[in-house]
């Protein structure tokens, strides 16, 4: 079993900060990409930001230059610094991890619960 516990959340005004992060447990053999996605109300899921295991990211467009992903894959860790936030980034932040789970196992996507993200004045 994997788990993935995200943590940081919350109310913030526009303009402030909040830090995200997430942790995977369980069966791990290796991980090879840690992001994190997000779901305003009525609207589809959309990419934030990923990082690979070798430290490769990749970020949307609407969050270049405020939000920045970082991982500690020894920890299984990984965070997202949100900086400048908007009312736009207002959503559900849910934590994807593609990992193998055991030694014979496939590469596959596991989610967190979410954490919601609320940015109001």
């Amino acid at each position: 079993q994997v788990q993935l516990v995200e943590s940081g959340g919350g109310l913030v005004q526009p303009g402030g900060s909040l830090r995200l992060s997430c942790a995977a447990s369980g069966t791990i053999f290796s991980i090879n990409a840690m992001g994190w996605y997000r779901q305003a109300p009525g609207k589809e899921r959309e990419l934030v930001a990923t990082i690979t295991a070798g430290d490769t990211t990749n970020s949307a467009d609407s969050v270049k230059g405020r939000f920045t992903i970082s991982g500690d894959y020894a920890q299984n860790t990984v965070y997202l610094q949100m900086n400048s936030l908007k009312p736009e980034d207002t959503a559900v932040y849910y934590c994807n991890a593609y990992l193998r789970s055991g030694r014979w196992g496939r590469y596959s996507d596991y989610w967190g619960q979410g954490t919601q993200v609320t940015v109001s004045s």
